[in-house]
């Protein structure tokens, strides 16, 4: 062929490869496969088959995709991001398009192109990507195509999680087994994908204009871009759906092929010679070094528990158990010696009415003359359903079904693990008495049908599967994160070239890991026991059962009819229930005529609109599923309201009940209020003063889904909790209704309600999440909108007059008519209280009379609301028990009840209320709690943890449920009823072992676990060693030396390895923060490893003093130390505030005179090394010097008055004037200067290398320069805030002045190394002051933003871009609060401000994908190169393979040779 060049366009994703040749904008030929996990070999054979239409061409390619960079690498040509790609496709081929919707395997981006370009990918979730549709589609027993032809036939939408295709399957199949239609489950599925995108994803910034729809799903899928069109609602009106969509991106990097032409034989042999790639993934232990362990097994898990007979020679009363599970059905028929004469176990085919219906017709039909049925009992998900179809006598929670199997099989049984299809339950059993049960709730990461769809994914039947895993000589680390992020792992495995049997083993240790660190939290196998029973279907995999018993060290039995052991149990309960001469009704049941309809409906009984499935049978039976309360399901024309107290109902009804003004009263006007988040605990003082003042209130509706979808566009934090979701649609709620003026405080500080607790702020989100709405709804900048959302102080009532009449200065109210209003709000909210504590006192006085338990459903005051709470308090009270608030037993409470202090810092006033609850719970038999905890609330690591110590040590139960913005109620029920089940057979017990009365409540204080740990004492500075977690390598390396000055024995732990992130999870709540995991788990794997004596040692850890959880990071550290078996090991806790006192640590002047002088010169250091090290002639130089200086601040630190190296003494003055002086006259290449990246973001994710994935060396290895604020900045916020907090909150009156003097004098010692920078005329940068930097933020954020890194990181991000570094990485923990607002709450406004703003947000976890990561920076800085349009990008073209070891690239971008370094210095100019 002749005329233009032509252009071949490679797109490898996560599940397919995608090709285009191009002349010009004419397609010559494409195609489009499914790789299967082998990219190279379908590459290959790709390639031959383009070959053979262009024979004799040679082309330029370009390769992109998720799964295009190791390729790209072997083959050696140019590699191009792949939202550049696609947008380079739309510039070219749809022009007048504003937003790109693109969904892949397991990615979803959303690309804007106008006013301004930005961009957006999915960070740490893949809920709601092509890979997610295929996981439901197998649920519904189709492909992808087929849920799509389903969907279009439609009548009804459910709400399903698309957030994590786990918690989709636990309400799709709920749906499924409840007998809803299969057209509207698909449907669901599609729109949750849709929301989830749009909710995920737009994050603030709303879809408008003209859309065009990309990839895969969105090509193929019609119904997906349907509900595309529903969720986008009236918004867009203008859709564009190309012919040739899943090709764009490929077409997109056509059109950027540059280089060489090459011919396609020469593509195809590159790949063939690359080479073998090495297995670089982590490796596991054999689960059997050899064959003596494999028979040791076998005979071990070969013994017979259960003796099983022939049906034929059953005789007399036989009983039945039925499991009727999430996707199987297992059946047991026994005799009365217990003997299984018949039994069943089949998947359940998404219909468990017609499984359990022909199991009952075969056992009826099988019995032999002279026996019967007794008595049958049903368990399991499908249990109302299938007891109601088959008339079973008598239904039991599956929990207690699988506990008494065990403790027939296996008498004294002290635990049961139970791994089913979708869910796994430990129960923990203490002296033949359930003590706790857990149950996953919120990830499903590890469960059979996790196995099952691998298994799947790779070809093999899940049986053989488990068999190879067996034989695996190198079982791959595959973590233990989500199962979509899985995948990747297993991919970037598979690429590395590892087997199918080393990835099944692999997965066996991830199950199990995910078993004990996320639902049993188990922190030592001791807890299990010395019986363990191992059952469900997942355990009959060997493999599993192996992996089990290595991780915890324990030999557990799993009996022969392991996945039976639900239906026996069932049947051994039928049996003991039975009276003689009893029958069955099953046996009079009609099976033969046995038929079956569904309806649905909506319930109108009142605001929930529950979507009711009435399932309607032969015989004229219903049963109906869906209601959250007795009224749905009652087939009267009026159905009664329960009589059993709900404090719930009536604190939500209480909170509200207030009759506004009329316009004539309302002098004022009229001002709206959002019933969301805070107005929850404070709306009876808000109403009441703005009432007195003249103002006619208006209050939000209720909320609901739809409300909840009518503000997501605006939402800009995906993983944010529901609760702050919410809000956003009762902003629109209120704008929708014509109200102009919205008052919504930030109240940082809450009454204290308890004298002894430790503060009394608000959550970091319920103090500042108004902020977040006023930056991101657009509408309240609509002329003639305030949105009022000041900083109070309701501990202080005088100063809150004084501040309201400031911020209502335009309605020119007077301060005697404002304290009036201030002291009658005051008034009715302690009126407000005291009805909710006298409610709570008829609801006991209830209780006890008819001799009922009682639940406190302990949880934040907007838990109340019905859409959070998802009618769980109904539930409650349909299971015959009374439900009881926290606060409706501490409300009037001014002294704690239990001796102090705890273990935690009790910080937060919400909570404080909590643990006092739980203390009172532990007094009270008849009374249990349970904690209710949002998806996604980093407090609550801190605070489960403390209650369930307060309860457990009692020996009481203690069960939380973890809510979302889905209404999965099948999974809280089971743990409700398992609850009551438990509670009532340990009153059985008690009253056994004592037969008088209960004991009266005892008198005085109850004890709680309390901070254990020895103090650190004088005679321990001389011992002991003390070692520190490593939080930012340059800074660190001067604290350890200053130390040793002082005094002390200090070691630094230079770095965090993947096994101590593996004992943090172990030993620390996994929903904590990656910080908090990654330092404690460093600290305490210094004694698991052996490395450290603890009897010769002390650990440190900072305390932070404000609202966010770092403050708490000692607490959970003693928790793991004990947890460990060091709880001996004394922890030094540093704070500048003081908060605990350590006899043997002194902060000393000249300890916080040299700390900062060694923060000055590290801060220097680091900066003087970033600004020339990607710039240097000769490789390696800028280390070296680097690492000169590092040793001479280190010497200084030990003693200022001799420095060996240099062999003399050494001023400060001096080594802040050299140090810049000598990296000034470092040599370096005479080239323009690189795009510049900013690294801002919390403060360990941001400085450490082993946390942040080593993004310095990324930046650098990619062609730019990192900008990186210095540490110094944290450590002066507060002190620039004192005064503010004093005019704001009326505190720090005097403190204020010490915070102004201390922060004088550190400036005085920065201003040495600020004119050091200064005389090098504009090379380095000189640090701007903080309070300038506090002025600058205040254009955007206010000074009270004060948790976390607070108003500072805006500061430094608006910093960054004034000074030439507009593309910014905010690194911060996945579920970091305040990040929420500083960070990702903020962007919108800083891109508006800044229209060159380039800002990406990176979330860093234990279980984040590394690949999903880079390709988002990689997507920044290809932004980055695009805007400055410079030589650059052809630089940046050439890539690394995500798995390689990132090292410096020191040839030309044609070349393969690459030289691998440690990371540690950065990449040469080319």
């Amino acid at each position: 062929m002749t005329g233009e060049v032509l252009r071949l366009g490679l797109d490898v994703g996560s599940t397919t490869v995608k090709a285009v040749v191009m002349r010009g904008h004419e397609m010559l030929f494409s195609d489009y496969r499914r790789h299967n996990a082998d990219v190279r070999g379908e590459m290959r054979r790709l390639l031959l088959d383009i070959g053979e239409r262009f024979p004799d061409d040679t082309l330029k390619v370009a390769m992109t995709g998720s799964g295009g960079l190791g390729v790209a690498r072997m083959m050696n040509v140019t590699f191009i991001q792949e939202v550049i790609a696609a947008t380079e496709a739309i510039e070219q081929l749809n022009p007048d398009v504003d937003v790109v919707i693109e969904l892949g395997g397991e990615d979803a981006k959303i690309t804007y192109l106008h006013p301004t370009p930005e961009q957006r990918m999915n960070g740490s979730c893949a809920g709601g990507t092509g890979a997610f549709i295929d996981q439901m589609a197998t649920l519904l027993h189709t492909d992808a195509a087929g849920l799509d032809e389903l969907a279009g036939r439609h009548e009804n939408l459910y709400p399903i999680a698309s957030r994590c295709g786990v918690f989709a399957k636990t309400d799709v199949q709920p749906l499924i087994n409840q007998g809803a239609r299969h057209e509207d489950i698909a449907a669901s599925v599609l729109q949750a994908v849709a929301t989830q995108t749009v909710a995920g994803l737009a994050c603030g910034r709303p879809i408008r204009g003209k859309v065009i729809f990309l990839g895969g799903p969105l090509h193929f899928l019609p119904q997906l871009r349907e509900a595309f069109t529903r969720v986008l609602g009236d918004h867009v009106h203008d859709y564009v759906s190309p012919a040739d969509g899943q090709l764009h991106v490929a077409v997109g990097a056509a059109f950027l092929a540059d280089g060489p032409t090459l011919s396609l034989r020469h593509l195809a042999q590159m790949l063939d010679s690359a080479g073998e790639i090495q297995v670089a993934s982590k490796t596991m232990r054999p689960l059997f070094l050899d064959e003596a362990e494999r028979a040791e097994f076998d005979a071990r898990h070969g013994v017979v528990d259960v003796e099983q007979a022939d049906m034929s020679e059953a005789v007399g009363d036989l009983y039945l158990g039925i499991d009727a599970g999430s996707t199987t059905i297992k059946s047991v028929l026994i005799d009365d010696e217990g003997t299984i004469v018949h039994s069943s176990y089949d998947s359940n085919q998404g219909d468990p009415v017609k499984a359990a219906v022909a199991i009952a017709r075969d056992v009826i039909s099988a019995l032999p003359a002279g026996s019967t049925i007794a008595r049958t009992c049903v368990t399991g998900y499908g249990e109302d359903l299938v007891r109601t179809a088959l008339h079973a006598d008598e239904g039991e929670i599956e929990t207690m079904a699988h506990f008494r199997a065990a403790q027939a099989v296996c008498p004294g049984v002290t635990s049961v693990i139970d791994i089913g299809g979708q869910d796994m339950k430990f129960v923990k059993i203490r002296e033949g008495v359930v003590d706790s049960i857990a149950v996953n709730e919120a990830c499903s990461a590890g469960c059979g049908s996790f196995l099952q769809t691998f298994a799947e994914t790779m070809g093999a039947d899940v049986r053989e599967f488990a068999r190879v895993g067996m034989e695996a000589t190198a079982p791959v680390d595959l973590g233990s994160r989500c199962t979509v992020f899985m995948n990747s792992s297993v991919k970037q495995a598979q690429k590395e070239g590892a087997g199918i049997a080393d990835i099944s083993a692999g997965l066996s240790y991830s199950v199990v890991r995910n078993a004990l660190y996320k639902v049993m939290k188990l922190r030592d196998a001791g807890e299990l026991g010395d019986r363990v029973v191992a059952q469900g279907g997942t355990f009959l995999n060997n493999a599993v059962l192996r992996a089990f018993e290595l991780l915890t060290g324990v030999n557990v039995k799993r009996p022969n009819i392991s996945g039976h052991m639900g239906a026996y149990g069932a049947a051994l309960i039928a049996r003991s229930h039975a009276a003689p001469g009893d029958v069955s009704a099953m046996m009079d049941r009609d099976l033969e005529g046995f038929s079956v309809e569904s309806s649905q409906r909506i319930c109108k009984l009142c605001q929930n609109h529950c979507k009711l499935t009435i399932t309607t049978f032969d015989d004229g039976s219903r049963q109906v599923s869906g209601n959250r309360c007795e009224r749905g399901a009652s087939l009267d024309a009026r159905p009664r309201k329960s009589e059993t107290p709900n404090l719930y109902d009536y604190k939500y009804k209480r909170m509200f009940a207030y009759r506004r003004l009329t316009d004539a009263k309302a002098t004022r006007g009229e001002i709206g209020m959002p019933r969301a988040l805070g107005m929850y605990e404070d709306y009876p003082l808000w109403f009441t003063i703005f009432t007195r003042l003249g103002f006619k209130v208006l209050l939000s509706g209720r909320s609901s889904h739809d409300l909840f979808e009518s503000g997501m566009e605006s939402i800009a934090s995906e993983n944010v909790c529901y609760p702050a979701k919410l809000a956003h649609g009762h902003i629109e709620w209120l704008l929708d209704h014509g109200v102009r003026t919205i008052w919504m405080p930030c109240v940082s500080y809450e009454r204290k309600e308890i004298a002894e607790a430790d503060n009394n702020f608000n959550c970091p989100i319920v103090a500042f999440y108004p902020q977040v709405l006023e930056k991101n709804v657009e509408r309240l900048h609509e002329p003639g909108v305030t949105f009022m959302d000041p900083f109070l102080n309701l501990n202080d009532p005088d100063k809150l007059a004084e501040r309201l009449v400031e911020i209502l200065a335009a309605w020119g109210i007077g301060l005697p008519e404002m304290r009036e209003a201030v002291a009658a709000g005051f008034a009715e909210l302690d009126r407000a209280k005291a009805d909710v504590r006298a409610e709570g006192d008829r609801a006991m006085q209830y209780m006890i009379e008819h001799g009922m338990r009682g639940i406190v459903l302990a949880g934040r005051p907007y838990h109340v609301d019905p859409e959070i709470n998802h009618g769980i308090p109904d539930q409650i009270t349909q299971l015959g028990m009374v439900v009881l608030s926290e606060d409706a037993l501490t409300n009037g409470m001014r002294s704690t009840g239990f001796a102090r202090p705890l273990r935690v810092r009790d910080q937060w006033v919400y909570h404080t209320r909590l643990y006092e609850a739980a203390a009172q719970v532990r007094r009270d038999p008849r009374l249990n709690l349970v904690q209710l905890n949002s998806f996604g609330c980093g407090v609550d690591a801190v605070t489960t943890d403390q209650v369930q110590d307060i309860l457990e040590q009692a020996g009481d139960i203690y069960t939380v449920l973890k809510i979302d913005e889905v209404s999965n109620l099948g999974a809280a029920r089971i743990r409700l009823r398992s609850l009551r089940a438990a509670a009532a057979e340990r009153e059985e017990v008690s009253r056994e072992v004592d037969t008088t009365a209960l004991p009266a409540p005892a008198a005085g204080l109850v004890t709680v676990p309390a901070s254990s740990t020895p103090p650190y004492t004088k005679e321990m500075r001389r011992t002991r060693t003390v070692y520190l977690p490593q939080m930012s390598p340059i800074h660190f390396q001067a604290i350890e030396p200053l130390f040793r000055r002082a005094g002390y024995r200090m070691e630094l732990l230079e770095h965090a390895s993947r096994d101590d992130m593996e004992c943090g999870l172990k030993y620390v709540n996994n929903d904590a923060c990656f910080p908090a995991i990654m330092v404690i788990g460093q600290l305490i794997n210094k004694f698991v490893s052996g490395d450290a004596d603890p009897a010769a040692s002390a650990v440190a850890i900072t305390q932070t003093g404000g609202m966010c959880r770092a403050t708490n990071y000692v607490g959970m550290l003693r928790r793991g130390l004990r947890a460990a078996g060091y709880g001996d090991v004394p922890v030094l806790a540093v704070s500048a505030q003081g908060l605990e006192s350590n006899p043997g640590f002194k902060l000393t002047p000249s300890l916080v005179h040299g700390a900062i002088q060694g923060l000055v010169l590290t801060d220097l250091l680091q900066e003087v090394l970033l600004r020339v090290r990607p710039y240097e002639r000769e490789e390696g130089s800028a280390m070296r010097l680097y690492r000169r200086w590092n040793t001479l601040v280190r010497e200084f630190m030990v003693d200022p008055s001799y420095s060996p190296t240099e062999g003399r003494r050494v001023g400060f003055k001096w080594l802040c004037r050299r140090m810049v002086g000598e990296f000034d006259e470092l040599p370096l290449l005479d080239i323009p200067r690189k795009p510049r990246v900013g690294v801002v973001g919390e403060i360990l994710v941001k400085f450490q290398p082993d946390a942040n994935n080593n993004v310095i060396g990324v930046i650098e290895d990619e062609g730019c320069e990192a900008v990186m604020p210095g540490l110094m900045g944290f450590f002066l916020q507060s002190l620039e805030t004192g005064q503010w907090r004093y005019e704001n909150f009326g505190l720090d009156r005097s403190g204020r002045y010490l915070k102004r003097l201390a922060l004088w004098c550190i400036e005085q010692t920065q201003r040495t190394a600020d004119r050091a920078l200064a005389a090098t005329n504009g090379k380095f940068e000189v640090p701007e002051r903080i309070h300038d930097m506090a002025a600058r933020a205040q254009r955007v954020i206010s000074l009270g933003t004060q948790a976390g890194e607070g108003w500072l990181l805006v500061a430094e991000m608006m910093h960054l871009i004034e000074h030439g570094t507009p593309n910014i990485i905010c690194a911060q923990p996945f579920a970091c609060l305040p990040n929420h607002v500083v960070g990702r709450g903020m962007f919108k406004t800083l891109r508006e401000l800044y229209p060159q703003a380039n800002i990406t947000s990176i979330d860093y976890d234990p279980g984040a994908s590394e690949v999903n990561q880079l390709n988002r920076i990689k997507l920044m800085i290809a932004t980055a190169f695009k805007n400055e349009r410079t030589v650059g990008l052809k630089q940046w073209q050439s890539d690394f393979d995500t798995a390689s070891p990132l090292g410096a690239e020191t040839s030309s971008p044609s070349s393969p040779d690459i030289s691998i370094d440690d990371g540690s210095v950065g990449s040469a100019v080319r």
